[in-house]
């Protein structure tokens, strides 16, 4: 079985575009830290088109977490913004990006809209 963050990338890398990022262009990584250890996902948007890699490489904004919160996040539990302002994220570098990717991010079982049928798609 998958677990959600892996999913939730390799879902974003088989779409190769995003329509809610066509005018983001940018290089964001999110580490998420489990005790000494840390798993990297490299995320690199070109005004919708995605790329996705599991690099330790120099990004325009960095999301710091840890593995099991983020995947609560990639699976419409909890929300970016809400996480950032509580301190279970944290965000060097480019702010802006991540407002703007938090889009991408589904919504709670609730809500309707694009994150919404993305959140159904995933099951």
């Amino acid at each position: 079985m998958v677990d959600p963050t892996t999913r939730f990338f390799e879902d974003l890398e088989r779409r190769g575009y995003e329509p809610l990022l066509e005018k983001t262009s940018g290089r964001l990584r999110f580490d998420l830290h489990e005790g000494a250890q840390t798993t990297h996902w490299l995320l690199e948007i070109d005004r919708g088109r995605l790329g996705v890699s599991q690099q330790d490489r120099e990004a325009d904004t960095v999301i710091g977490t840890d593995p099991v919160f983020f995947g609560d996040l990639v699976a419409g539990r909890e929300n970016a913004i809400a996480a950032l302002l509580r301190g279970d994220m944290t965000v060097s570098g480019n702010p802006r990006l991540l407002l703007q990717v938090e889009r991408i991010f589904p919504g709670p079982v609730t809500s309707s809209g694009p994150r919404h049928e993305y959140r159904r798609e995933a099951r």
